[in-house]
């Protein structure tokens, strides 16, 4: 039997409802009851993020689910006046932080990521290191394993605000955004973590099993061979492949290390359906599509390894 067990959920806005209904389905599986109370480590990026806090809080899957469907519209409200003061999209975020920050705050009200039941694995990213000597910004990952780089002191609400800090969409917040800008597929940063040597947990990778969500993947391609384009052509299709090529080489690199002790599931939209990370108009859609997916092999992997 494993002995350590990771649940990873990718960044991708109000898609986030699909891993979350994936897991309340996966939890009322006969024989699975219970799988969430085995994991040891959640990790996430942005809206992932925000389900791995949640799951490590002790919210229900179910309560989850509730919250992206009643809560999505209100946190991506927009307004005229807003859009107006923006030009359109061109100066400012598509949306206030506010909504979301009212939220998390009720959520978790003043618990800190040291007063969470589980492991947490969060990433976001640092503009600015304030660092003297080597000032720059980087990759960072929040978490609450015991040690010197400890980030068990912060509060909950504020870690989910920083990888859920989208550009674009959202402000920074205290000089952090989103983490998806490079780990939007953070579980390759949850294996990793739990190879550090620092936390002593003593984990060969036979002793890991790591099952990784995703948020729905849109069939995006370019069908000539030749693209003589510059900035303005690339600056669309690049921001989505680039995302998109990040969450596949984490699959790849994860199938490498665990081999079946590694499961992903990530479905295929349809070929005609785009979801955007702010598609609020598309829950109902997003509700039926995940209700009805076959998780056969998925549930196959977890009695067989969780």
């Amino acid at each position: 039997m494993p002995k350590y067990r990771i649940l990873s959920i990718d960044g991708g806005g109000i898609r986030g409802l699909i891993p979350a209904i994936i897991v309340q389905k996966l939890s009322e599986v006969p024989g699975l009851t219970g799988w969430l109370d085995r994991t040891d480590l959640f990790a996430g990026t942005s809206t992932g993020g925000l389900l791995a806090l949640a799951l490590a809080g002790g919210l229900t899957p179910a309560t989850i689910r509730d919250l992206y469907i009643d809560k999505g519209a209100q946190i991506f409200a927009d307004s005229w006046l807003d859009n107006l003061l923006d030009l359109g999209k061109i100066l400012g975020a598509d949306y206030s932080g506010a909504p979301l920050q009212e939220e998390l705050q009720q959520l978790f009200g003043q618990r800190r990521l040291q007063d969470l039941a589980r492991r947490v694995l969060i990433t976001a990213f640092d503009l600015d290191n304030a660092d003297s000597t080597r000032r720059t910004w980087k990759p960072k990952i929040f978490h609450n394993f015991l040690g010197d780089d400890s980030d068990g002191d912060r509060l909950v609400y504020k870690v989910g605000l920083y990888t859920a800090a989208a550009p674009t969409y959202f402000p920074s917040v205290d000089g952090f955004i989103d983490g998806g800008v490079f780990a939007t597929n953070p579980s390759l940063c949850a294996l990793a973590q739990s190879q550090d040597a620092r936390f002593n947990l003593g984990l060969d990778l036979k002793d890991i099993v790591l099952l990784s969500l995703g948020t729905g993947q849109s069939l995006f391609h370019l069908p000539k061979a030749v693209y003589d384009w510059g900035y303005a052509q690339w600056v669309k299709p690049l921001l989505r492949l680039m995302l998109d090529g990040v969450n596949d080489i984490a699959r790849y690199q994860c199938e490498q290390f665990l081999g079946k002790g590694f499961h992903r599931l990530n479905p295929d939209f349809p070929a005609d359906v785009t979801i955007d990370l702010d598609a609020v108009d598309k829950i109902s859609y997003m509700e039926t599509f995940a209700d009805n997916l076959d998780l056969q092999d998925s549930i196959a992997w977890l009695r067989q390894n969780w």
